[in-house]
């Protein structure tokens, strides 16, 4: 796995390698991230299965000025306000998505929100103007390992699995971005990180913070069921189809009787078929179908966290 320093000619590399759909290590002043192409639901996947996340968590997208960001969400007084303080930096604002957004939906989890920053990093920056598209980037670590300030440390945990990272030299940081919610009334803090919310405070005035016992906290990993869930029923057997029901499909065979069958893969793609879920689920859950069943998907790599999200999907909200 190769360490470039980050030269001109590297980054634009890099640049190369993302927008055909590969995966960088990229420098922040926080942490190190795992880079991927967010228009690009097949390369976010590859995130997904490279770190082994264990579910389809929103991921935070980076992008080079606040113009871009305008071009994916709805920034309000306070988010403007805050994007002209303290952008770039480390702060991750929670926003309304732009219905037009050209995100992936894996990358969002489906959401109609969107986690969004500016990172405060020499290269990071110039490889988002390179690439001239948003990058999600989480922490390039496997999931529940420590998170990496230090590009040895990237190389370390992904061995040849990464074909790029650039080297950014020690993270200023080393600590995650602070996660703030703008999409209520009252800011509220999801996660705390390298911006305090004195700082916070001190630029929007009061702020909560999520309960950390609460596992259904809004925006954050391992949401509620219903925010997983179409508003159609959904169930995980797909036999004997009912009355105008829709199908999610998965693999060659296809049983018929369905009113509308849209296939996450053909081919058995795992990879394929994590990056068309939110939108095929989308397409399904329209007045015209009475419900969604859902035809098996093999429960290992990609196909474990894809079951985890249609298990939650299928759960009827309490």
């Amino acid at each position: 796995m190769p360490i470039l320093s980050p030269t001109p000619e590297n980054i634009t590399e890099a640049a190369r390698h993302l927008i055909s759909g590969g995966l960088v290590g990229m420098p922040t002043e926080t942490v190190y991230g795992l880079a991927a192409d967010a228009t690009n639901g097949r390369a976010v996947a590859q995130i997904y299965e490279l770190k082994g996340r264990p579910a389809f968590n929103p991921l935070i997208i980076h992008v080079a000025d606040v113009a871009a960001a305008e071009k994916l969400a709805v920034l309000d007084e306070r988010a403007q306000f805050l994007a002209r303080r303290l952008w770039p930096g480390a702060l991750t604002l929670v926003l309304p998505r732009r219905a037009d957004s050209f995100i992936s939906g894996l990358a969002t989890a489906g959401l109609d929100t969107i986690a969004i920053r500016i990172p405060d990093h020499g290269v990071a920056l110039d490889l988002l103007r390179t690439v001239n598209r948003p990058l999600a980037a989480p922490s390039a670590n496997l999931s529940g390992h420590l998170s990496p300030s230090l590009p040895g440390h990237v190389a370390l945990e992904f061995g040849n699995q990464l074909g790029i990272i650039l080297d950014g030299g020690p993270c200023r940081v080393g600590l995650e971005s602070t996660v703030l919610d703008l999409t209520g009334p009252l800011a509220t803090i999801l996660r705390p990180g390298g911006i305090t919310r004195e700082t916070i405070e001190a630029s929007i005035g009061p702020v909560s913070a999520a309960n950390p016992h609460i596992p259904e906290s809004p925006k954050s990993p391992g949401m509620l069921a219903s925010h997983y869930a179409p508003s159609l029923p959904l169930r995980l057997d797909w036999t004997h189809p009912g009355e105008k029901e829709a199908l999610l499909a998965f693999g060659p065979l296809i049983p018929e009787g369905f009113a509308t069958v849209l296939n996450l893969s053909e081919t058995g793609d795992l990879h394929e078929a994590a990056a068309n879920l939110f939108a095929y689920l989308h397409a399904l859950d329209t007045p015209e179908h009475s419900g969604i069943a859902v035809m098996p998907v093999p429960n290992q790599g990609l196909g474990i966290a894809i079951n985890d999200r249609l298990k939650r999907a299928a759960t009827p909200a309490s």
